[in-house]
């Protein structure tokens, strides 16, 4: 395992019957930096977590975290990593205080650390108010804010979060992402599975796109962005008569062939700086009217829907035949 790796996963694979969960996977996180793992429903991102946290053995492949290795040294790695999954695994019969002294105890925390510790999150997680109250009075957010600050309580050096944000409403979203990234920002690892593209631009050092149990792209947000093709010229016509008309105005433009939908022609072009003043003055002079014009540069949906297939809003209804959130 490379020095500056916190993860690192080499040739992954698991199976259900015929099924490859998991196909080869490599996965790899420098210390201090997140890692996004982004692909549909029943791709293997639950799967490659349980593996990386001993929950599930592998079929094959080898894996180290915090410079463990996960299959050999399980019962270590367990204190040196903090998980929190899809759902709250938090006792809804206690308080918020109890569930957290409840966690430090289990990892051992010296006498009277669980209590202090427990208070510390409290009030980092902007939960110290409720902290008396039992978990079931608490509202979504909170107990997935409480989950968070369950896999801290040992301040492990790497964390996966499995879908953390699922649920929430946007303002508990950004929350999370705040906390996330100030524990990034300290030092810690974070490998982050998500269905949100948003979350995975904000948050994620680097991208990995995985569908049916193998890494297809990887890269940072930006080099992702780029393989589906750079900026582009977005014109939208006031009618579609005038396509073959704006097509023959902005000759020159396009870095690869324009497209064309409806009242929209897009024009790859392979600058920016000018482009659009340059493009109104042509199209202006062929007399051909336009309801608007922009530069547009990829964002993850059109990298995933390149990548996949298929938008990622359409894996919801996916999850439960594909069985991913079991495994």
């Amino acid at each position: 395992m490379s020095a500056d790796c916190a993860i690192e996963a080499e040739g992954l694979v698991k199976a259900y019957g015929m099924v490859r969960a998991l196909d080869g996977v490599d996965l790899s996180a420098p210390t201090g930096t997140v890692l996004g793992l982004l692909g549909p429903n029943g791709a293997g991102k639950t799967t490659a977590v349980r593996i990386l946290t001993t929950l599930l053995p592998a079929d094959g492949g080898t894996a180290r975290v915090a410079g463990v290795d996960v299959a050999r040294e399980a019962p270590l790695l367990r204190r040196k990593i903090g998980l929190a999954g899809q759902y709250a695994a938090v006792d809804e019969n206690l308080t918020g205080t109890e569930n957290l002294q409840m966690v430090g105890q289990l990892y051992h925390l010296p006498k009277g650390q669980p209590k202090v510790r427990a208070a510390e999150l409290l009030e980092s997680f902007d939960l110290a108010e409720a902290g008396g109250r039992l978990v079931r009075t608490y509202s979504g957010g909170m107990r997935r804010r409480l989950d968070l600050a369950a896999a801290l309580v040992a301040r492990p050096p790497v964390i996966f979060l499995d879908e953390p944000t699922t649920g929430l409403d946007p303002r508990s979203r950004i929350g999370l992402w705040e906390t996330i990234e100030g524990r990034v920002a300290e030092g810690t690892t974070v490998l982050l599975t998500t269905q949100y593209l948003d979350e995975a631009d904000r948050l994620a050092d680097r991208i990995s796109v995985i569908d049916h149990g193998r890494v297809i792209a990887e890269g940072t947000s930006d080099e992702l962005k780029d393989q589906v093709g750079g900026e582009a010229l977005e014109v939208t016509l006031e009618s579609a008569d005038q396509m073959d008309a704006a097509i023959a105005a902005l000759e020159g433009f396009p870095s690869a062939p324009p497209e064309c939908d409806g009242v929209v022609l897009r024009v790859p072009v392979a600058q920016r700086q000018g482009t659009i003043a340059a493009a109104v003055q042509r199209l202006n002079d062929a007399g051909v009217g336009i309801d608007d014009i922009a530069m547009r540069r990829p964002t993850l949906d059109d990298v995933f829907l390149t990548l996949t297939g298929h938008a990622a809003e359409e894996d919801e209804e996916a999850a439960v035949a594909a069985g991913e959130g079991t495994r």
